[in-house]
């Protein structure tokens, strides 16, 4: 397959095909079987005649250039730019979604090849901002799984970063061949019961947290939970998602975003003293734990674990880095879980 497949016209990498013209989709662990003519539950692969295709291909929903911190990535380059793109689909149906237009619904698209989202980056850099790479995001990168890594490829010849902001569900295969790809990941951790993804999110929890353990083992990671009102938000489960964390890196960056009403759940604002138990739990556990949608909490700043001293400084996106030599606190020369170069 050549990196600039038109759109609907690219087949599917990781499928088996099947009796009668099925095709059985094996990229993420909704495992679709899929007849002639039908598409699989994140309605971007379809079967046709046998051949599944990923419909996807190319198509762009949203193109923006975020600040790296949007993703939500404190500790990759921070201060710095990032091309964002998405695209329509999803493995997940998550009542609270706060991307539904794209995600399940049926957004207006653009036709751009790797080789273009590569060089929008390219030309970003030569007119003197600080473009570091490509993010894909906005809605459920893996459902983009071949346009992403063709495009992934490109932009790593070409010396720029690939970041993922994924729900990380994706099955082990396709997972290890892209990830010698890919520098930085925000994997969304929505929950920490099974009983939430399977009544919430029509997923498991398990392959998530596989995801989370073999990305920490090849690249940057951090974590985004948004606390649902009543549903995810005790400190109970709280606590063992902290813990469970810290088993893996006790540095690794945990993101907490406040929900707000939105696709299907009309539930309450989450309280702020939500958020502020959350942050105080977890850093119990976890040396970087972060507060979103709630600037009024302030609750942006990376300070060293060992003498308080703050490291980064934000407000809202403007980043300002303050106490940092390299990766090393200027201020007691802790080495700090941050990547500068």
């Amino acid at each position: 397959m050549g990196v600039d497949g038109k759109s609907g016209n690219v087949e599917v990498f990781f499928y088996e095909k099947g009796e009668e013209g099925r095709t059985f989709c094996k990229v993420c662990p909704q495992f679709c079987n899929i007849g002639p003519g039908k598409r699989g539950f994140c309605r971007v692969r379809e079967n046709r005649d046998g051949v599944l295709y990923a419909t996807n291909y190319g198509l762009c929903t949203a193109y923006a250039m975020d600040p790296i911190e949007k993703k939500p990535l404190y500790h990759f380059h921070p201060g710095s730019l990032i091309l964002s793109l998405g695209t329509l689909g999803c493995n997940l149906r998550c009542g609270f979604c706060q991307n539904w237009e794209i995600a399940h619904g049926d957004p207006r698209s653009v036709y751009l090849s790797p080789r273009e989202a590569v060089g929008a980056a390219l030309a970003a850099r030569r007119e003197g901002r600080e473009c570091v790479g490509l993010a894909y995001t906005y809605s459920e990168p893996f459902m983009w799984y071949e346009y992403v890594y063709d495009t992934a490829i490109l932009a790593r010849e070409k010396g720029l970063k690939n970041v993922l902001v994924t729900n990380g569900y994706v099955n082990p295969d396709p997972l290890r061949k892209l990830l010698p790809y890919i520098d930085a990941m925000n994997i969304d951790v929505k929950a920490f019961t099974d009983k939430f993804y399977h009544k919430t999110c029509a997923g498991r929890l398990d392959p998530v947290l596989k995801t989370v353990e073999a990305a920490a083992g090849e690249c940057h990671v951090e974590i985004t939970t948004l606390l649902v009102t009543g549903l995810n938000d005790s400190p109970e489960e709280v606590k063992s998602l902290a813990r469970w964390l810290s088993g893996i890196r006790r540095d690794i960056p945990l993101h907490f975003s406040r929900y707000f009403p939105n696709y299907k759940f009309d539930l309450s604002p989450t309280p702020r003293e939500t958020m502020i138990m959350a942050r105080d739990t977890a850093l119990e556990y976890l040396d970087y734990v972060y507060i979103g949608n709630a600037p009024e909490l302030d609750g942006g700043k990376t300070k060293c674990p060992d003498c308080s001293s703050v490291l980064i400084d934000r407000r809202g996106y403007q980043t300002r880095v303050a106490g940092l030599e390299g990766d090393i606190c200027a201020g007691c020369g802790r080495k700090v879980n941050v990547v500068v170069q």
